[in-house]
């Protein structure tokens, strides 16, 4: 259940970040109670996720997954342009999570 409470956060955050850009600056009423109903939901499945977890690695976890999802969401949604920058950094994020799994024994 760990894993599915992470992935569930994981989900939550980068969509409630997608939602905040697509609400206009909050003006777009339904795309708003998406980003506040998104954000609580990411909080709640990460405070269960980090129950049997440790708070370091489901942190680094949920947060550095949610960036890289966030970017490709922009750049697929809000054609927010692909760098090579963007990329590798996407990569390194992507390193630095397995990294972390690989440290604290996988999940």
């Amino acid at each position: 259940m760990t894993v599915l409470w992470l992935v569930l956060a994981i989900a939550a955050e980068a969509g409630w970040a997608l939602s905040m850009k697509a609400s206009a600056g909050f003006t777009r009423h339904g795309w708003t109670a998406a980003t506040v109903v998104l954000y609580i939901l990411s909080l709640v499945f990460l405070n269960y996720a980090t129950r049997k977890m440790d708070i370091g690695a489901g942190y680094a976890i949920w947060a550095g997954t949610g960036v890289a999802l966030i970017a490709i969401g922009g750049m697929v949604w809000f054609h927010e342009p692909m760098t090579l920058a963007k990329g590798v950094s996407i990569g390194l994020i992507v390193i630095g999570i397995a990294g972390l799994n690989l440290a604290t024994g996988g999940h």
